[in-house]
């Protein structure tokens, strides 16, 4: 009987070994993860994260899972306002990431209402029912069975609670993804030299941007899972989108 296949970037491997080789590629860069963020994105992530806190209308005392948290962006904010009786858990399938942002966040006095867990997003280690919102950003290109990550989401979510899903997406504008292209497969793979000493890493975190599905195709994998009131705002073009769902 054959493997079951995926993709890893543009490569197709086993699925028992996607999660080994993303891995391997999140250990070489964690340590250079953030820097690396602000290069690519010329700053801009901060603002695509901003919204993102935004439109998750957490509130004081509200549980929050931020799902491929790696060094804690959006966990610090989510620290901030669930406040002292609220709980924020940073969770993340990567050791070294997880072990950086958990540093990050006890470095920036983070203390408290934080909790770190190892996990798979595709049979995630808690309750039903157990969140008031669940953030993933830009780890679910990285997750080997997209489908499964999403339905365990849903299961843990709270009735009424959200799914945010902040990810590269399809450019919407033809010369805008011309230019995505020629940036994405020269300046990342040279800044990735250059800043990490890992060329090939981005070059598969590239690649695995142009696997990802587009934003309908997403939408939909996301209605198929049991979301309802599905919407999507597309930033810089399409470049990236912010998925949100909510549990019923």
């Amino acid at each position: 009987m054959n493997e079951q296949k995926t993709h890893f970037g543009y490569q197709q491997v086993d699925s028992a070994d996607k999660a080994e080789l993303v891995g391997n590629v999140f250990h070489s860069v964690a340590q250079k993860y953030d820097v690396m963020n602000d290069l690519m994105s010329f700053g801009v992530h901060r603002l695509w994260k901003q919204y993102t806190i935004e439109q998750s209308a957490v509130r004081a005392g509200q549980r929050v899972l931020d799902l491929a948290g790696g060094t804690g962006d959006l966990a610090a904010k989510f620290a901030k306002r669930v406040g002292s009786e609220g709980q924020v858990v940073l969770a993340d399938i990567n050791e070294s990431m997880l072990r950086v942002g958990r540093e990050r966040l006890t470095n920036m006095g983070v203390l408290g209402n934080i909790e770190y867990t190892l996990a798979n997003a595709e049979c995630l280690p808690f309750e039903d029912d157990s969140f008031d919102c669940i953030t993933i950003a830009f780890g679910l290109r990285n997750v080997t069975d997209k489908d499964k990550a999403l339905a365990s989401m849903l299961r843990v979510l709270k009735p009424g609670g959200r799914l945010l899903v902040l990810e590269f997406s399809k450019p919407v504008l033809p010369l805008l993804s011309k230019a995505y292209d020629a940036y994405s497969f020269t300046a990342l793979p040279f800044m990735g030299k250059l800043v990490a000493n890992d060329s090939e890493s981005y070059r598969y975190l590239a690649e695995s941007i142009r696997m990802h599905p587009d934003q309908e195709t997403l939408k939909a994998m996301m209605d198929n899972a049991g979301f309802f009131k599905t919407s999507y705002n597309n930033f810089t073009g399409g470049v990236v989108a912010l998925h949100k769902g909510f549990k019923v």
